[in-house]
């Protein structure tokens, strides 16, 4: 999620590049720098923290640089500190600057390499190998070292390399992660998001994945990675600068519902390769691993409803005991908890009091304590034992969306990895669900452009005074989620329960004045779920099923069905919960309400 701006043409470009990270900040601020070619040499500044204290580095702008480029980073390898901040070097300091958004998939096995050529790295990062990569292949042009190396590259992600032997040239290339060229006048842009640049152009040209991009103040040259020069149409936007910074989503959080194929394929990034699992950061080793008797998952609201998740797949892939539990209830309860526990606290911002309170007890009752946070540097990553990230960038929305579903995938690769330890699951099974884990992100992409009964529904229920969300198993932890989405963004009444809870009382909620969303994707528990469904409707409930792809028997019990894509039983959580966000979003703003901001919540729970 990081941010990248590029500058050639004939204006000092410092101010620009500084206003363009200032627009881009909200894609990360661990840290910032910019690279300026003067002079024949590349002077670079780099500062920890957001964007003031690179101004403050910088100093005046007094540069009369005409080329340059400038990152701002949401750290995903290495900590926050001035080394791994960007633009990153190679060998040979003051040749070339490269800054990255996104992941290297292989870098451990380019860094191999590289360092047994005898190349030197400087930071903890993954993006430094391709500086070394394009340092290793240049031969006089740019253009094609940049070519070379990106043959070598797997992963995801947008790059930039100036040099100081090229005045007035910037060489980018992208795979999956965004990049876009700005045309002016006798000067031209590339950077991570239109915003960067919207207020000094309105023309674009879009990068395909697979390509390099060459730009100069004439304009830009495309070429494909294999094969020779592509064409690339001129486009003007429309947008304006609020838009802009919503990508052209009329809200920040449907702009995030639709950002999380990109969240979890961060999440999962270089950890799932070739049915392959890396999990640094757990701080357990295999020993421990093996030793665990079980886990405790603390969290709140969102949060805790991912660690529900998290019980599922761990107990049934690793067979450990699994206690999900809301930590300002748990912190009070006097738990008992010994050496052979792990305990894992989520917390999107990594300042939840209640589960920083509840983790800091947890480790001094000698428990191992792992935390799963969004937010590097965080009160809650100085209180546990050990660390690891989701990747969803910085959400803007009250509302979690993209969060809960990095946390779940998060979640999904723990559970993997103590199974892959201990031993719990067939080598050939756990190859496959892990290539089924990586396969995701494209299934949410395929959910979420294509056309669904959603606004429909929407339409037909935004006035009911009442809702009831069902789920059984996996399904449970979805409605829960689907429940919380629509009382938090459209302020309706809403119960969400374990389907075979209903007739413990619920049922009693229901009249033909209801809408029940079930969650009736393909599990073993699913003809329970048809039962439970037709208790609903004999009440004269209105049904709305979300179901999994090919599944026609659902459309004789429920009144609405949406399909999502077909994953193995335990991933449906991830593809499951998408409709609910989509729904409960537009159900909100069909009542007019303002679902960036819903009344009387924030978007970090500091106090108790």
């Amino acid at each position: 999620m990081c941010g990248i701006i590029g500058y050639v043409g004939s204006r000092a470009c410092k101010p620009l590049l500084l206003g363009g990270l200032e627009r881009l900040e909200y894609r990360g601020y661990d840290s910032a720098g910019i690279a300026l070619r003067e002079d024949d040499e590349l002077h670079y500044v780099r500062a920890v923290g957001n964007l003031g204290f690179l101004k403050e580095a910088a100093g005046g702008n007094g540069s009369q640089s005409t080329t340059g480029l400038g990152h701002t980073r949401w750290a995903t390898h290495g900590r926050v500190a001035v080394e791994n901040a960007h633009p990153l070097t190679g060998c040979e300091e003051g040749s070339l600057a490269l800054v990255l958004n996104g992941i290297v998939e292989n870098f451990r096995e380019l860094k191999g390499s590289l360092e047994a050529d005898g190349h030197r790295f400087s930071s903890e990062t993954d993006a430094e190998v391709i500086a070394h990569l394009v340092e290793r292949h240049y031969e006089g042009d740019l253009v094609e070292a940049v070519r070379a190396s990106y043959r070598e590259l797997e992963g995801h992600f947008a790059f930039v390399v100036i040099h100081h032997d090229h005045p007035n040239l910037l060489v980018g290339a992208r795979l999956q992660c965004p990049l876009v060229v700005g045309l002016g006048e006798g000067e031209t842009f590339l950077a991570s998001s239109i915003v960067a640049f919207l207020r000094e152009t309105r023309r674009i040209q879009l990068i395909e994945d697979g390509e390099i991009v060459a730009i100069t103040p004439e304009g830009a040259r495309f070429l494909d990675v294999v094969e020779g020069d592509v064409e690339r149409e001129e486009v003007e936007v429309d947008w304006d600068d609020e838009s802009a910074e919503k990508g052209g989503y009329e809200t920040f959080m449907l702009k995030e519902i639709y950002e999380q194929p990109d969240a979890v394929r961060e999440t999962i990034g270089e950890r799932v390769r070739h049915g392959r699992l890396e999990l640094e950061g757990l701080g357990l080793d295999d020993e421990q691993i093996r030793n665990l008797r079980r886990i405790v998952i603390l969290a709140c609201g969102t949060a805790y409803h991912a660690g529900v998740v998290g019980r599922y797949v761990i107990e049934e892939w690793a067979r450990i005991p699994v206690e999900p539990d809301i930590a300002s209830e748990w912190r009070y309860r006097n738990p008992v908890l010994s050496r052979d526990t792990l305990v894992i606290g989520i917390t999107q911002s990594g300042e939840t009091a209640d589960t920083i309170a509840a983790m800091r007890l947890a480790r001094e009752s000698g428990a191992h304590t792992l935390a799963l946070t969004n937010m590097m540097g965080t009160q809650i990553t100085r209180e546990v034992d050990s660390v690891l990230y989701t990747r969803a960038g910085l959400e803007m929305g009250v509302a979690a969306s993209k969060t809960f579903t990095a946390q779940v995938s998060l979640l999904y690769l723990i559970a993997l990895k103590l199974a892959q330890v201990r031993k719990t699951m067939p080598p050939d099974e756990l190859t496959f669900v892990l290539d089924q884990v990586y396969e995701l992100p494209a299934k949410m992409a395929e959910f979420l452009d294509g056309d669904h009964p959603i606004e429909e529904i929407a339409q037909r229920y935004y006035d009911k005074p009442f809702f009831l969300y069902l789920g059984r198993h996996i399904g449970l932890p979805v409605a829960l989620e689907g429940a919380l989405k629509l009382k938090e963004i459209s302020y309706i009444p809403t119960e969400a329960y374990s389907a075979g809870e209903m007739k413990h009382g619920p049922i009693a909620l229901l009249d033909e004045d209801t809408p029940v969303v079930c969650v009736a994707t393909d599990i073993h528990v699913y003809d329970k779920i048809v039962s439970n469904i037709q208790e609903t409707r004999a009440r004269g409930a209105h049904v709305i099923a979300i179901a999994t792809d090919g599944n026609e028997d659902i459309q004789h019990h429920a009144d609405d069905v949406i399909y999502v894509p077909k994953t193995p039983a335990f991933l449906q959580a991830v593809l499951a919960v998408l409709p609910l966000q989509l729904l409960a979003y537009r159900i909100a703003r069909l009542r007019g309400l303002n679902v960036d901001q819903p009344r009387n919540l924030a978007k970090t729970v500091t106090v108790e």
